[in-house]
């Protein structure tokens, strides 16, 4: 295989992992705090800008190799629900849960309490406060508040503060839809966030622009493809050739 048609096979299984994360980015577009995917494509990751970082891509990044997976931090918008135990972030950074493998990181603001009086994720992961320790709710109170700043009063009396919290650039792995692990520690945002009480941020998935990016990538591989099937029969007609002559 010459280097141009090893470089067209490369592009293949490049946009193929794209139909993929753009497929999954379309599921996704209900799920609560969901952050689209999608790959950098090598010929334009040194056109992007430190803005376009954050999710935006060029039309004609299909048409070259995959350069890094990208996950854009763009707010999805903040529907109203009242539920006193859903929570939204207004701003960066991310609520910090209690998984069975250590903690991990999450803009799903569903909550709920559990028997034990703690509130966790619909996954049965708690919630962690600014201290690192789990917020137990007495039983006999008859009310929950959460201001702004993410401290949770019961009854009027405080009983921790939620933390928000974020990593370096690039040290983060997802994990399933709206889970997320940080690969290099986390510390609190120091920037301004507002946690909404009776709210859930949206997925940040733009359903038109996902489909006219899936139309995009499928008629780059089409033609790749055809590029491919000419390859092959141009190596073809040169080895019956040889087998003639």
């Amino acid at each position: 295989m010459d280097s141009a048609a090893y470089m067209t096979v490369s592009r293949q299984s490049s946009l193929l992992r794209e139909m993929s994360s753009i497929a999954n980015n379309i599921a996704n577009v209900n799920t609560t705090g969901y952050k689209k995917s999608g790959f950098l494509f090598s010929e334009a990751v040194d056109r992007l800008s430190a803005a376009d970082k954050e999710g935006s891509i060029d039309n004609d990044l299909s048409e070259g190799s995959v350069g890094t997976q990208f996950y854009s931090n763009e707010q999805g918008f903040l529907d109203q629900t009242g539920g006193v135990l859903d929570l939204a972030i207004d701003g960066d950074g991310y609520f910090v849960v209690e998984g069975l493998n250590g903690e991990r990181l999450t803009r799903a603001g569903v909550f709920m309490l559990n028997n034990q009086r703690m509130i966790v994720n619909p996954e049965g992961m708690p919630l962690l406060s600014a201290e690192g320790e789990p917020f137990e709710i007495p039983i006999d109170v008859t009310d929950i508040v959460i201001a702004q700043d993410g401290t949770i009063s019961t009854d009027g009396n405080p009983v921790g503060r939620i933390v928000v919290v974020d990593t370096p650039p690039g040290m983060i792995a997802r994990e399933g839809s709206n889970l997320w692990r940080p690969l290099d520690g986390f510390d609190p945002v120091e920037s301004e966030v507002r946690i909404m009480q009776g709210y859930l941020e949206a997925s940040n998935v733009q359903p038109i622009m996902e489909i006219s990016r899936l139309i995009e990538v499928q008629r780059n591989y089409e033609m790749n493809q055809k590029i491919l099937d000419q390859e092959d029969q141009r190596v073809s007609d040169v080895a019956r050739t040889m087998r003639q002559g």
